[in-house]
């Protein structure tokens, strides 16, 4: 197994779905085009931002490969393999491996419990059924078992695979401190994700980068890349102008992820299959006041794509 290289700005691309309810491909690879042409140093696909847990094996797959395929390697691909069942997660880390993946992202799994223990022979039956390294997911309940730093160091020291982290528990900056002092060289990159909510202060902590949804990709690059510069101010800036959207992004989720990404012309079709609240019309409102609020202090690096290829 080679030594991967992440860090960075590591959007989690979603799923487009047309008027069939269908995933749209086509929408996807634009939506792919977005994150690279923002300067984003990888794409994540699936994750929950993605909708994963709506996605039937068939579909998962396929998407896998489409968003695999048309990377082409342009930027480092990491595949989202969350399953409570450990060969089923195996398999999907299979599957990304197949269409360029360097790493699986999975899900510490609210069945194995939140003690070391059962986390440990959950990761290491996943590891011996598939080649790629690992990045460990730590989310909340109730999607994830959200461990406790501690645990999380077990887990990796005791499975060499599990060469990342993403930590999104709170309070996030703590943990990656805690999660990095715990494990030294044990662990490659620990990012940190929570919808970039807290990202400068996880990017103070030591954290590798960020892995966010996808609306605002640009955004988090000038962050990025103007605090690795050492222009701290600038990265605060962009953070403090970005956190309204984020906040909003928090409530409504991957609704508001596609509302933002059709009003910035990147979608035709904002349908989601994930439950949660729906805009009405007054956040609809209040959306596009944030979006203007946004454009005109010239926040957004990228601005409409050409929609007809």
């Amino acid at each position: 197994m080679t030594k991967p290289c992440l860090a960075g700005v590591f959007p989690v691309v979603p799923t487009p779905f047309g008027k069939d309810g269908a995933p749209d491909t086509a929408a996807l690879r634009r939506l792919v085009d977005f994150a690279i042409a923002s300067g984003a140093d990888g794409v994540v696909f699936p994750g929950m931002a993605s909708e994963v847990e709506t996605l039937s094996p068939q579909e998962r797959a396929e998407l896998v490969a489409v968003v695999g395929q048309h990377v082409a390697g342009r930027v480092p691909f990491v595949v989202g393999a969350s399953d409570g069942d450990q060969a089923q997660a195996a398999a999907r880390a299979r599957e990304g491996a197949v269409q360029g993946a360097r790493a699986a992202m999975i899900m510490a799994p609210r069945g194995a419990g939140t003690d070391a223990g059962g986390q440990i022979d959950y990761f290491t039956a996943v590891a011996a059924q598939c080649d790629l390294p690992i990045m460990l997911q730590n989310a909340p309940p109730p999607n994830g078992a959200g461990l406790a730093p501690e645990v999380i160091a077990a887990i990796v020291v005791a499975v060499p695979s599990v060469r990342f982290v993403k930590e999104e528990t709170l309070p996030c900056g703590q943990h990656v401190s805690q999660i990095l002092r715990a494990c030294g060289p044990a662990v490659d990159a620990v990012f940190g994700g929570a919808g970039a909510r807290y990202v400068v202060d996880e990017l103070a902590r030591g954290a590798a980068g960020t892995m966010p949804a996808l609306e605002l990709a640009d955004v988090h690059v000038a962050l990025y890349r103007a605090f690795r510069a050492g222009d701290v101010a600038q990265a605060r800036r962009l953070y403090n102008l970005s956190l309204p959207l984020l906040m909003f992004q928090a409530v409504f989720r991957v609704r508001m992820t596609k509302a933002v990404l059709h009003r910035r012309g990147l979608l035709t079709h904002v349908d989601a299959r994930a439950g949660g609240p729906v805009l009405d019309s007054h956040d609809q409102s209040e959306l596009v006041a944030l979006l203007n609020d946004a454009d005109q202090v010239g926040m957004f690096a990228v601005h409409r794509p050409d929609l007809s290829s």
